[in-house]
């Protein structure tokens, strides 16, 4: 049978974990009764830089669950994709098939058996996508449904309602590793791999413990990573919006001169004023657009190296 590793990014889950460890072994030891995994599958927990326990309770689960659980510690925060993405390159080597899920559980554990059936049937990715979104606030529905056509509009190919809790087989994530962007939008880049994928629906649950690490700064932050990475529509409608203010700015102009030559000149120092503050705006908008751009494009040539890994525990 084909050896499943999950893989659970961590910050900062001292209060979460242990449950989160608990729930998943469940999970493998009910799949390996079922005869559906390999005996040695495993959780493996990447700590990112965690500024509280949580390295020493991965460490101490490791001590208690040896074969079931394992641990990447990363050097420093690096951030969630990061994170997620170490832990997919460090399981590629040990495992057949990745499942990926937070450590929060707020994803329904109880699908990652409907997803391994999937894997079996031959799909090589499977999302899972939540049903809907009726737990969140309204200004976090409302923001999240506008992010989604947002992405459509710029052409960006996304799975509705879907984060980073999916199963990749081993040659999915082979193909992933050969992504090398430093600007990284995961639920962006899986639709570009190509293989055959399909999806589970669940109800998101509530979090067990502690706090969000995606704070509304950090969400509008992946939201514009998103964006910025994947489509220069943008850039198209900075230009497409100063063509039109060009065009009205002749419109203004010929009814200036209309109002010259009839003798109906009304000092219009206002409205100057308005449009030069306009205009400017528009200017500093676009150049700020674009320095975003360059700006990624300066990181991205300097090829660092996108994490670095402290310890393994395997």
């Amino acid at each position: 049978m084909e050896k499943l590793a999950i893989v659970v990014p961590c910050y900062n889950e001292e209060e979460v974990l242990k449950i989160a460890s608990e729930a998943l072994r469940g999970v493998l030891d009910d799949l390996i009764h079922k005869g559906k995994i390999a005996e040695d599958s495993f959780i493996l927990f990447v700590n990112d830089g965690s500024k509280d326990r949580t390295w020493e309770l991965i460490e101490e689960e490791h001590q208690a669950h040896p074969v079931q659980v394992c641990g990447v510690k990363l050097a420093g925060n690096v951030g969630h994709q990061f994170a997620l993405t170490a832990g997919l390159i460090t399981a590629m080597d040990l495992s057949d098939v990745t499942v990926s899920i937070d450590a929060d559980l707020q994803d329904d554990v109880a699908v990652i058996e409907e997803m391994i059936d999937k894997f079996h049937n031959g799909c090589d990715i499977v999302y899972g996508v939540r049903k809907e979104r009726k737990t969140d606030t309204f200004f976090k529905r409302t923001t999240a449904q506008g992010f989604y056509k947002v992405m459509e509009m710029m052409g960006v190919k996304t799975v509705y309602n879907h984060a980073d809790f999916r199963l990749m087989s081993k040659r999915a994530v082979e193909q992933f590793s050969k992504y090398q962007e430093t600007n990284l939008f995961l639920r962006g880049m899986m639709p570009l791999i190509g293989y055959q994928t399909d999806c589970v629906y669940y109800d998101r649950k509530e979090r067990v413990a502690g706090e969000s690490k995606y704070p509304l700064k950090k969400m509008l932050a992946l939201a514009f990573n998103g964006i910025s990475s994947f489509s220069v529509k943008p850039i198209s409608m900075i230009l497409g919006a100063g063509m039109i203010i060009v065009a009205l700015s002749l419109l203004a102009a010929i009814y200036a001169l209309i109002s010259y030559c009839t003798g109906h000149v009304v000092p219009g120092w206002t409205s100057l004023i308005l449009s030069i503050w306009f205009l400017g705006g528009i200017q500093l908008m676009a150049i700020g657009l674009v320095g975003q751009y360059i700006g990624k494009i300066y990181i991205e040539v300097k090829h660092r190296p996108r994490y670095n890994i402290e310890k393994v525990l395997k």
